[in-house]
């Protein structure tokens, strides 16, 4: 049933602790539990005194992905199979308790799986005694001669103690004995209780050689359990109803005034010996919920809290009682804890309670884990997360273990049975988790400012009291009432006699002399006791001034004391103001660093990305100027084409014009030379007409003869090799214009090993070394006459291809049936070979500029 939650108290600030405090980290042990049988396969295996190794089974390698890798894991130290109980207590227990006696406080909790030996680590078995009954003998054996009375220390109730004066503790005794005994809860025990006898041999008895005899010790323990996320008490005498039994009452958590978590109303009892706190644990084991599962026959439902408690106080300047002041009494604890196995309900086929006890086990264990890695995690990583101590009981309970002083150590014991492999592969990563978190290192605290050595000089005084009156044969106690009796029979006794007579003068005179001598004795033992009585008086007057000079010398040492503590008090008031001013410079360095750290990283950004712009522009620039310089070049190269281009047009049309007009003057002259025909002398025979002069023509050839494409006059460059004619014959250029028509004549012009082209280009040039064009034009008798113009390719000297002219082959068509127009042979073959010249000069021109074109 889920209780309702009410409001909270706001909690108190808690006590700042100093930034410096050394700090040590969880001391974390591994016990090996031995195997039940030697068929179980192992998966754990001891590589030394530190270091085990954990491999994976046979039966898990095929159910995975890949195969487990061999893991290693560290401890403080790793026990054997081998080890012994008193070996463990050794390095493990031993130093608790000694620091228990020295006011620190300590915790020592066992981990692990269900069945790893844990209960058996901490309680042990008769003949092999545990770590708890051991501790609690190492203890009774260090302060056992100083122990103070029973009930001169009481609880009150909240989490502090009381000191009670002798009278009251007297009372108190005397009360609790009075009362009568709350009859106990009948009970079928089939095997009696063991005997601390039984737990540990006299041989391992151990005890701590450094205890503070000038201290009284009390002992106080007690017995919890956490069952389902609740605190139950195991040493509460509940009166017991047979009719209508009740169920045990749950106890709350509570905060004391030093920010300290303890269970209120929790039963704390003192004990003065060893045997009487076993009796009290083993009352409170029988309580204990343990259940039977598939694998522990007895297995803990619950987590169990053994604190055993010291109070130790200072005794007066005479060393004779307890010194009557709170604040001198000191507490210190040791907590030894059980804590329950974690299970897999699929292996223990847990059912109804058993399953819920399981998951609210589980459920503390992965609180305590994750406690531990925010712990880890703040300390490592300087981070400030909340640590969820709140969400389980057992975490909320040890809060102040690791948010304030005090020593931790945890024992993990282990199964090597590869069946728990899975479970102890995660018990060892929450232990090397562990091992990382660190708790402040508990340091000494003084008690008191008294001179040691208090009860052994009252001890030698009263021995030395004791001595000498028994050397002056008085009495060593003077409170006995024997020695009136013992006084009496020293003096001489009295004569027998019996008066008859008043005159009777034999009787009287000897009674008067055994009265005389006894008034004698009297008096001597009166003289004596009177100069004993001076003897001590003039003792205790010499006392009186060795102690009035040890008052004042004390008193000087006091103020000396008292200046030095305002030195010291100024000194700290000085270190605590230098350190807040340190923290402060340190703090303003650290945001200075920091913030030069920012600007020194923008700084260095700034420039590389100045320097890669400066990289980018001197690029940009020297990219520019190329382009410059190429579109310079460019245009410079396009300017002077252009004009030779324009140029060389000009002249050529010029040219055109020209030879046209000679043309027709030509065909005039002749025409006039055909009418005039008759009447000139057949023998006369008519001049060569001639060109116009070509000088300007000329002129314009030196002109351009920057031009790359060669000249007519210049002599051809031939290459450096020149395939012969019997290689496999020339190739030619075979250049048949597109506006050429196609004649249905027998006879055609067929050039074999041609690359056949309707305008000519420089790559079909390179690839041949002969050229001819086809030139149709339509002849005088009206027929369409074919020219083949033949010519050589060569290479120029701008790397181009030229052609020279070399023949022209002329295709000529008649019809039989035209007219016939006879002539004389010399006017005949006058105007045929000037027409041939013509032509012949006109295609020249032709090709030349053509070629011309494609070379530029």
């Amino acid at each position: 049933m889920q209780k309702t939650s009410k409001g909270r108290t706001p909690r108190r600030p808690g006590q700042k602790k100093p930034s410096n405090t050394e700090r040590d980290p969880v001391g974390v042990y591994c016990r090996i539990r031995p195997l039940i049988s030697e068929d179980e396969e192992c998966c754990i295996e001891m590589i030394s005194s530190t270091t085990i190794q954990l491999h994976a089974p046979d039966g898990l390698k095929a159910n995975r992905n890949g195969e487990y890798k061999e893991t290693q894991y560290s401890f403080k130290k790793v026990f054997g199979v081998n080890t012994t109980q008193m070996e463990l207590f050794q390095d493990v227990a031993k130093p608790l308790v000694n620091d228990l006696i020295h006011c620190k406080n300590g915790l020592l909790f066992t981990y692990g799986v269900t069945g790893s030996g844990k209960t058996f680590t901490m309680t042990g078995s008769p003949g092999e005694g545990g770590l708890l009954p051991r501790s609690l003998d190492m203890l009774f054996n260090s302060i056992g001669p100083f122990q103070a009375k029973r009930y001169v220390f009481k609880p009150d109730d909240k989490n502090g103690m009381e000191i009670q004066s002798q009278v009251d503790a007297l009372l108190e005794r005397q009360k609790r004995d009075s009362q009568q005994s709350v009859p106990k809860t009948p009970s079928s025990r089939q095997k009696a209780d063991p005997e601390f006898a039984d737990m540990i041999s006299p041989d391992e008895a151990c005890k701590s050689e450094s205890v503070d005899e000038d201290c009284c010790f009390s002992v106080f323990v007690s017995y919890i359990e956490i069952y389902n996320n609740y605190i139950y008490d195991l040493l509460e005498d509940a009166p017991f109803d047979p009719i209508r039994p009740k169920p045990p009452q749950s106890k709350v958590l509570r905060e004391d005034q030093n920010h300290n978590m303890y269970v209120a109303g929790c039963t704390e009892v003192e004990v003065k010996s060893t045997e009487e706190a076993f009796e009290i644990f083993w009352k409170g084991q029988k309580k204990r919920r343990i259940a039977n599962t598939q694998l522990n026959r007895e297995s803990s439902r619950s987590h169990s809290v053994f604190t055993v408690k010291l109070v130790q106080a200072p005794l007066d300047a005479d060393g004779d009682h307890i010194l009557q002041d709170k604040n001198q009494v000191n507490v210190s604890q040791l907590c030894l804890v059980d804590l329950a196995g974690s299970e897999r309900t699929s292996r223990t086929r847990a059912e109804g309670s058993r399953l819920r006890e399981a998951g609210n086990i589980n459920q503390s264990l992965m609180t305590l884990r994750t406690c531990m890695e925010v712990l880890r995690e703040n300390q490592m990583c300087g981070t400030n997360k909340m640590v969820p101590y709140r969400d389980s009981k057992v975490t909320h309970l040890f809060k102040n273990y690791f948010d304030g002083e005090g020593k931790v150590r945890m024992i993990v014991c282990v199964n090597p049975n590869a069946d728990d492999y899975e479970e102890s592969a995660l018990v060892m990563r929450f232990a090397e988790m562990t091992q990382e978190v660190e708790v402040a290192r508990p340091v000494d605290r003084a008690i008191y400012s008294l001179p040691a050595g208090r009860r052994h000089k009252n001890q030698a005084f009263k021995d030395e009291l004791s001595r000498r009156l028994a050397e002056r044969g008085g009495p060593v106690n003077p409170d006995d009432p024997g020695l009136l009796n013992q006084l009496i029979e020293s003096l001489p006794a009295l004569p027998p006699c019996e008066l008859v007579d008043p005159t009777d003068d034999q009787m009287l005179p000897r009674l008067i002399e055994v009265l005389e001598r006894r008034q004698h004795i009297r008096q001597m033992m009166k003289e004596q006791f009177n100069q004993t009585a001076n003897t001590l008086q003039s003792m205790l007057q010499q006392f009186n001034s060795q102690l009035g000079a040890k008052e004042t010398f004390l008193h000087d040492q006091q103020s000396k004391l008292n200046e030095k503590d305002k030195v010291i008090l100024n000194q700290r008031t000085e270190i605590e103001r230098l350190e807040k001013k340190s923290k402060t410079l340190e703090y303003k360095i650290d945001i200075l660093q920091k913030t030069t750290g920012m600007y020194e990283q923008d700084k260095r950004s700034l420039q590389q990305e100045l320097e890669s712009r400066e990289q980018r522009l001197q690029r940009e620039l020297a990219e520019r100027r190329r382009m410059e310089q190429r579109m310079q070049g460019v245009v410079t190269d396009t300017k002077l084409k252009w004009e030779k281009e324009c140029e060389r047009r000009v002249n050529a049309k010029q040219l055109e014009l020209q030879n046209k007009l000679w043309v027709k003057d030509e065909k005039l002259k002749q025409l006039k030379a055909i009418v005039t025909e008759s009447s000139s002398a057949p023998a006369e025979r008519q001049e060569k007409p001639e060109r116009p002069s070509r000088e300007r023509d000329r002129n314009h050839a030196q002109k351009r003869s920057a031009s790359p494409s060669p000249l007519p006059t210049v002599p051809p460059v031939h290459p450096m090799h020149r395939r012969s004619h019997s290689a496999g014959g020339e190739k030619w250029v075979d250049h048949k214009p597109s506006s050429n028509l196609d004649l249905d004549t027998v006879m055609q012009p067929i050039i074999p090993n041609s690359i056949k082209v309707s305008t000519p280009n420089e790559k079909a040039l390179s690839k041949c070394h002969k050229y001819v064009l086809r030139h149709q034009e339509l002849a005088s008798d009206g027929e369409i006459e074919t020219k083949l113009i033949k010519g050589n390719v060569f290479k120029t000297r701008g790397g181009g291809q030229a052609v020279q002219f070399t023949d022209i082959e002329t295709l000529k068509q008649e019809c039989p049936t035209a007219p016939s127009r006879k002539r004389r042979s010399g006017s005949a073959e006058g105007p045929a070979q000037i027409e041939d010249l013509e032509n012949k000069v006109t295609f020249h021109t032709t090709i030349m500029t053509h070629l011309c074109k494609q070379c530029l």
